[in-house]
């Protein structure tokens, strides 16, 4: 069962929260992270991409990255851009974007659980990406950035956060990519309430932030080893999260562009999709159902549907994103493993099928393939399987802002 408890965050004062929120560490690199801090000295981007801060050419896993960042959020909380809460607390977070919205508890989850997989996942991690935030937790005693979890919905949790949200929020403001966010603290008289209720929830899933999760893992491994013992109080054992129920949340696609046809000849390419997939024109440029893929190619979006059955009793093989790879990108373009095959990009559905026409059309792509979201049912069966899903198959959107609720440890 899934235990959480309050902590007492870093949160910035209700009249910075809109400057102080930025977008997480993993959607932009160091070139975005600048451009979108310029002018803006309280950015949270200042701590989880500290390397704006120093020369351009300083490799990001340089150590004095990862002191800056330590010294910027130190900076931070002595500037006051952050405040700690005097007491543990939980909050509850609501994102607003396209006419959804998604509420979501704010809270410490445990590490022991993470551990033993009743917080279970369904991507693979990076090592290097592991060491990278590990070292910058391990740098700044804090986990800076929360973790997007998900759990299969309980009516009497959605009622009791019905109820917080009917007060009046801590914060609320629009950020610049349209998704308003807002955040409540929940009365210190609810608070039994949810940690008994989420401690009759068997099981809770990473929905975005493996690598958050995993580095929280090891950082507690470290700093053990180190201390040669921790109390289980410390709160290294706790990382935070916010937790939304699967029925409030919606997965974009993420689509494919793949960068030459592997030395085929047109019509030897277009042969070769054919015998695999029934090809049709469409008006549309993204399919309307599981099992369907629009492609474009040489200035027209056409449908694509597979000539032989999907194993549907097969939970990753039945997966779009693999009948695609193992269908198509595989046998006739020639990329084996997605994963490190240079030929082949991945777009998130968050920037529309227009950026796949322009990746062909400018030359950087000369086929896109625009997907089917991949369902949260499908995420959650896979995650129960103890199974991971296939590179790039999942976009969550909106994503979590950064510098709303810090835990130092």
């Amino acid at each position: 069962m899934a235990r959480i408890r309050p902590f007492p965050s870093g949160r910035p004062p209700r009249k910075l929260a809109s400057r102080v929120a930025s977008v997480p560490y993993d959607v932009v690199d160091t070139r975005e992270a600048r451009a979108l801090a310029a002018g803006n000295a309280l950015s949270f981007l200042h701590v989880c991409r500290p390397e704006i801060d120093l020369p351009e050419d300083v490799d990001i896993h340089d150590e004095a990255v990862y002191a800056k960042g330590r010294e910027n959020l130190d900076g931070f909380y002595a500037n006051g851009t952050l405040e700690s809460d005097p007491v543990p607390r939980l909050l509850v977070y609501r994102q607003t974007w396209r006419e959804r919205t998604q509420n979501g508890l704010v809270a410490a989850c445990s590490v022991d659980d993470y551990d033993a997989d009743v917080i279970r996942k369904h991507e693979k991690t990076r090592r290097d990406k592991e060491d990278d935030r590990m070292r910058h937790l391990l740098a700044q005693s804090a986990h800076a950035e929360p973790v997007f979890l998900t759990y299969r919905a309980a009516d009497a949790i959605d009622g009791r956060v019905a109820r917080v949200t009917a007060a009046s929020p801590e914060f609320d403001f629009e950020a610049p990519d349209g998704v308003k966010h807002t955040v409540w603290i929940v009365p210190e008289d609810d608070v039994a309430f949810f940690i008994a209720s989420f401690a009759a929830v068997p099981l809770l899933y990473v929905a975005d932030g493996h690598h958050r999760s995993a580095s929280a893992s090891r950082a507690r491994a470290a700093l053990k080893e180190k201390l040669g013992s921790l109390p289980d109080e410390h709160p290294v054992n706790w990382f935070p999260a916010t937790i939304f129920p699967d029925r409030e949340l919606a997965i974009l696609p993420y689509n494919r562009v793949v960068k030459d046809l592997g030395g085929k000849k047109t019509g030897d390419f277009l042969e070769g999709v054919r015998k695999r997939f029934s090809i049709a024109p469409t008006s549309g440029a993204s399919p309307s159902r599981k099992g369907e893929f629009c492609m474009f190619f040489e200035e027209h979006w056409q449908t694509l549907t597979p000539r032989e059955p999907i194993p549907v009793s097969d939970p990753i093989e039945s997966l779009d994103v693999s009948v695609l790879q193992n269908r198509l990108l595989g046998p006739v373009l020639g990329i084996g493993d997605p994963r490190t095959d240079p030929r082949v990009d991945f777009i998130g559905g968050i920037r529309g099928t227009g950026e796949l026409e322009e990746r062909v059309r400018s030359g950087r792509g000369v086929v896109a393939f625009s997907m089917f979201p991949t369902s949260l049912a499908e995420v959650m069966a896979i995650a129960d399987a103890g199974a991971t899903m296939p590179p790039k198959s999942t976009w969550f959107e909106p994503k979590l802002r950064s510098g709303l609720f810090v835990h130092r440890f």
